[in-house]
């Protein structure tokens, strides 16, 4: 939107018509209880933002007492920023410091004033042993559990403290992560989307979603829609075909084969083995894990253009599909027994030993060996 004012001074300075966009202002950190999101697909900045206000904060701290008056409630001091990391992130950026606050491309030394935490109650006990921290920025909030948005809620309600949220909040499916990350929409004060270039090679344009895939025989593979909601990868390239890689991607580069059979055939088969009959979910899960070609999955892929047709067969290269698949009815959907999951996988040979892990990854661990 054109502001007038803005054109007049700019005009009385002898500049042609032109858009004067937002400038990138210093943090405010006068203003309490906000909640802030900074959100958008790896590579868009969104740790970098968090520098930017570490380093904000060191240069409003040199300021006199009469600027503590407009950023103080109590004890609480906005200009003290401390950095939260989730532990699932602790295997990022190993060649760093251990008080790194690190991204790409470089980093800022925290000092005491970083942590690793599991869950909401080891945040509540970050906060209560640094009451002098005003401004917390909590990377990845999105993996925690959901208690963690209404302890935040509550410290900048009741302190005037500030939180920021570095963090993705769709998954690889282009939905909403999880509870978690639905809460901190719900309760945020502001929004700060960025974006990144489209990582595919032929595309520049604006970038909002991540994208997972995986590399088998050179081969860009994407993650079908049922692949598990985690699976723990990096920032690295990995040519293990087990093992993720994931980049950014705009809408037309986002590839995610296998949604329809999700719906149409995979949770169908899931609801039937819910209900007692279990025969029909074995035959296709032993057609997935022993002759795909015979799968319903596989007949998907056939019906439709040149293009989609690759890329949906390339997703069927990926190692332990049948695994994936069974995985995701029981840890995502809640179709399949704890009892009809051990049956199967005991029946089909099935690798227990990755979907252990893969349980493990999404929380819902369990032993099948």
């Amino acid at each position: 939107m054109r502001n007038s004012e803005h054109d007049r001074f700019l005009k009385s300075l002898g500049f042609p018509e032109l858009s004067v966009h937002h400038s990138f202002n210093h943090f405010d950190f006068t203003r309490p209880s906000r909640r802030i999101l900074v959100i958008g697909p790896m590579g868009s900045g969104k740790t970098e933002y968090s520098s930017r206000v570490w380093r904000d904060s060191e240069v409003a701290l040199t300021k006199s007492d009469v600027v503590r008056e407009q950023t103080a409630d109590g004890e609480a001091d906005r200009r003290r920023v401390f950095f939260v990391r989730s532990m699932l992130d602790a295997a990022r950026f190993p060649e760093y410091p251990e008080d790194a606050l690190a991204f790409r491309g470089g980093f800022i030394r925290c000092g005491n004033q970083i942590a690793k935490i599991r869950s909401s109650f080891e945040l509540e006990t970050l906060l209560a042993e640094h009451p002098e921290s005003g401004t917390w920025i909590i990377d990845e909030a999105s993996f925690y559990d959901e208690r963690l948005v209404y302890v935040i809620e509550n410290e900048a309600l009741t302190r005037g403290v500030i939180f920021i949220f570095p963090t993705l909040v769709l998954n690889f499916r282009k939905e909403i992560f999880n509870p978690t990350a639905r809460l901190l929409l719900e309760t945020a004060t502001d929004v700060f989307p960025l974006t990144a270039f489209c990582e595919h090679a032929s595309c520049i344009e604006d970038s909002f979603y991540t994208y997972r895939y995986y590399r088998v025989d050179a081969r860009e593979c994407p993650a079908l829609y049922f692949d598990p909601l985690i699976v723990i990868g990096g920032d690295k390239h990995q040519i293990d075909p087990i093992v993720p890689n994931y980049s950014t991607r705009c809408d037309r580069h986002h590839y995610l084969p296998g949604k329809k059979y999700t719906f149409f055939a995979l949770k169908p088969l899931g609801e039937t083995a819910s209900r007692g009959d279990l025969d029909p979910l074995e035959r296709e899960l032993t057609a997935l894990h022993r002759a795909i070609e015979t799968s319903e999955l596989y007949r998907m892929f056939t019906g439709v253009d040149e293009s989609e047709r690759s890329i949906g067969q390339n997703a069927l290269l990926v190692p332990h599909i049948a695994e994936r698949a069974l995985t995701y009815l029981y840890a995502e959907a809640n179709l399949v027994s704890v009892e009809q999951l051990r049956a199967l996988v005991a029946r089909l040979e099935l690798d227990s030993l990755f979907i252990e892990r893969t349980l493990d990854a999404n929380k819902r661990p369990l032993r099948l060996r």
